[in-house]
C-alpha cells in the first residue's frame, strides 16, 4: 500500500508541475521600434547651375533653389545639407539614399514620376534656344544642319528629342556635363545653339547681351518640382505644406524677386 501511495503521489506531483508549466504566460512580444525621427534633409544638386544652385566667389553654395530649400527645411523643423552630385545619375543617388531630395530646377515629367515622388510644382519654365548674337538663326527650322548642345541628363535633351523632325535635322546633337560648358562652346563657335532651361539661359544672356540671343520659339513649357523617394510620404507632406505656406505669406515671392527680378513662383 505504501508503495502504491508513493507512486500515486509522484504521479500527482508530475501532473501539477506539468500544469504549472502550461499555465505560465509566454513573455510579451517586444514592441516594434518607433520610426526614426528625420532631423536632416540631404539635398542633391548640380552645383554649377546658376541661378538655381552654384558656387559664389567664396566657393559657397548660393542660388534660388538653395534659398528655397533652406527656408522650407526650417519650416519642416529639419537641418538641410547640400550635396553636389552627378546630375545625370540623380535618380540613382536618390534611390541609393545618398541624398533625400533632388532640388535644383528638376522638371516634372511623366517618365520621372515612375521613379520619383514630386512635390507640387513651385515654378514654370521653358526650354529656350540660345544662339550667338551675330547668328542668322531665327527659328527652330534654321537649326537644320547645325551643331546643337544641351546638358546631359537634363529635360532639355528630352524636350528636343520629342520634336523628332527638328532633332533629326541637326548636323549633330552634343551633350555636356553642365550648361556653363555648353555656353562656353557656343561662344567659342564649336556649337551653333544651346537648348537650356529659361531661368539659366536668361541669367547668362542678361550678363552678356552682346554675345548671346534667345530665339522667340522654344521647345515647350514645363514645371519644376522637388523630387523625393516614393516611400517618403511623410516628408513629402511636410515639404508641400512648407512650400504652400511660403507662397501664401510671400516668402517664396521675395526669394524669386531676389534672383529673377520678379515673382516667377507658380
Amino acid at each position: 500500500m505504501k508503495k502504491i501511495a508513493a507512486v500515486a503521489l509522484l504521479a500527482l506531483g508530475a501532473a501539477l508541475v506539468g500544469c504549472s508549466k502550461n499555465e505560465t504566460p509566454s513573455p510579451a512580444a517586444a514592441p516594434a521600434p518607433a520610426p526614426a525621427v528625420v532631423t536632416k534633409l540631404v539635398v542633391g544638386l548640380d552645383d554649377n547651375f546658376p541661378p538655381m544652385g552654384f558656387r559664389d566667389e567664396k566657393n559657397e553654395l548660393v542660388g534660388f533653389d538653395i534659398d528655397m530649400a533652406r527656408e522650407a527645411a526650417k519650416r519642416m523643423g529639419v537641418e538641410v545639407e547640400f550635396k553636389p552630385i552627378d546630375w545625370s545619375a540623380k535618380e540613382a543617388e536618390l534611390a541609393g539614399k545618398r541624398v533625400d531630395a533632388l532640388w535644383n530646377g528638376l522638371t516634372i515629367t511623366e517618365e520621372r514620376k515612375e521613379k520619383i515622388a514630386f512635390s507640387a510644382p513651385y515654378m514654370e519654365n521653358h526650354q529656350i534656344i540660345v544662339v550667338s548674337a551675330k547668328a542668322a538663326t531665327k527659328t527652330k527650322a534654321d537649326l537644320a544642319g547645325k551643331v546643337v548642345g544641351a546638358q546631359e541628363g537634363s529635360s532639355a535633351v528630352d524636350a528636343v528629342k520629342k520634336e523628332d523632325a527638328v532633332f533629326k535635322s541637326f548636323k549633330e546633337f552634343k551633350t555636356f556635363g553642365d550648361n556653363v560648358t555648353a555656353l562656353m562652346d557656343l561662344s567659342a563657335g564649336r556649337l551653333e545653339a544651346v537648348v537650356v532651361d529659361e531661368v539659366v539661359g536668361r541669367y547668362y544672356v542678361a550678363k552678356k547681351p552682346d554675345e548671346y540671343a534667345v530665339l522667340e520659339e522654344n521647345f515647350g513649357t514645363e514645371e519644376y518640382g522637388v523630387g523625393l523617394r516614393k516611400d517618403d510620404t511623410a516628408d513629402l507632406e511636410k515639404l508641400n505644406k512648407a512650400l504652400n505656406d511660403m507662397k501664401a505669406d510671400g516668402t517664396a515671392s521675395q526669394i524669386a524677386t531676389k534672383w529673377f527680378g520678379k515673382n516667377i513662383i507658380k
